[in-house]
């Protein structure tokens, strides 16, 4: 077996049954909250819950920060089929309960457990199997997760490089945990939370600004052209990648995610072939702490790579640089270029260059 595999002293818990939970109490200064069809407030509004109400809590997602009654939180909580309340507003009668993570494709309560084949699961102090043992579980135990961290590759019951925070300096494989009803959307080990589009289009380009300037200081890749990719790939950061791991440039994982990124994760995405037509398929994209971090990346890998040193020769030019960086294969679209021209001429986005 792998090092995370080991015998010795192990920490046997039984999978718990997870039934829908009472005792959450709703707490405002006044009045009530809104219930919505999903884990942020840009969600339609589905009904209210007044002040004091006990909703019934079957699981939880990462969602929207909300700077509440009770607290600051990320979390939401699900009360029913597309009904969602944020965390920041409730309170709980007695010890608050451990909640489950809400399934990403069912949206039912789910629970992770360890799935070794009958060997104990080590834990460890950081994410990989060299670090300093705190313990272990045996096989069938429950974990209580918290978020997930990128670390050494395990070939466990799934070969992966995730890695599953249960505690304080505390760390088990994913490649050993199953979960009863499908993978939730974990949050990664202290990202920003959710980055939701407010302001309408000119509020994207402000709050998107500093770091496209700060990466065209620190890299010499245009702002204005680094702001039209961002509307472009993230549809005004409407799309799944930049809200949820702020990957704002459609950058993918080969492998690793690099030197900026937290981790890699699958999602769906769209694809055009110069001979083939467009098409569907699955990829694995990075993730980000940030926002700031994905533009570092992504002026990193336009003034780093060869493929891309024309451009770079012409960075005093938008209009050229955004030829040159589709001529060398940045995208697959025919008329990427063409359109990242329009969208700094609309917006006069050459302005933020620096």
């Amino acid at each position: 077996m792998v090092a995370a595999l080991a015998a010795g002293v192990t920490l046997v818990t039984a999978l718990p049954g997870y039934a829908e939970l009472t005792g959450a109490v709703v707490s405002t200064s006044s009045g009530s909250i809104n219930v919505r069809s999903g884990p942020a407030t840009d969600t339609k509004a589905v009904g209210t819950l007044e002040r004091g109400a006990n909703p019934t809590v079957h699981c939880k997602a990462r969602g929207e920060q909300i700077d509440g009654h009770v607290r600051a939180s990320s979390t939401w909580l699900r009360i029913g089929t597309n009904r969602w309340i944020s965390n920041a507003y409730v309170t709980w009668t007695g010890d608050a309960p451990i909640i489950q993570w809400c399934a990403e494709k069912n949206k039912a309560a789910t629970a992770a457990k360890v799935t070794t084949g009958g060997d104990d699961l080590n834990v460890r102090a950081a994410a990989n199997s060299g670090a300093a043992r705190q313990g272990g579980y045996g096989d069938g135990s429950s974990v209580n997760v918290q978020c997930q961290v990128w670390g050494q590759e395990v070939d466990g019951a799934a070969k992966t490089s995730v890695w599953y925070k249960i505690g304080t300096n505390r760390y088990v494989s994913a490649g050993y945990i199953k979960w009863s009803q499908g993978l939730p959307w974990l949050p990664w080990c202290g990202q920003d939370p959710p980055t939701i589009p407010r302001g309408g289009n000119q509020g994207f380009i402000d709050s998107h600004v500093s770091a496209a300037q700060s990466s065209d200081k620190a890299t010499g890749v245009p702002a204005s052209v680094t702001l039209a990719q961002a509307i472009l790939e993230s549809g005004w950061g409407k799309g799944a990648l930049a809200r949820e791991d702020h990957n704002i440039f459609g950058m993918k994982c080969f492998g690793s995610p690099g030197e900026f990124a937290l981790g890699c994760r699958d999602y769906g995405t769209f694809e055009c072939s110069p001979t083939g037509g467009c098409f569907d398929m699955d990829a694995t994209f990075r993730a980000y702490d940030n926002v700031a971090d994905s533009y570092r990346d992504h002026g990193e890998l336009l003034s780093g790579w060869s493929r891309y040193s024309k451009a770079m020769e012409v960075k005093g030019e938008p209009d050229k640089f955004a030829r040159e960086i589709h001529k060398a294969g940045y995208a697959t679209d025919p008329k990427y270029s063409d359109k990242l021209i329009s969208i700094m001429t609309q917006y006069d986005l050459y302005r933020y260059d620096v």
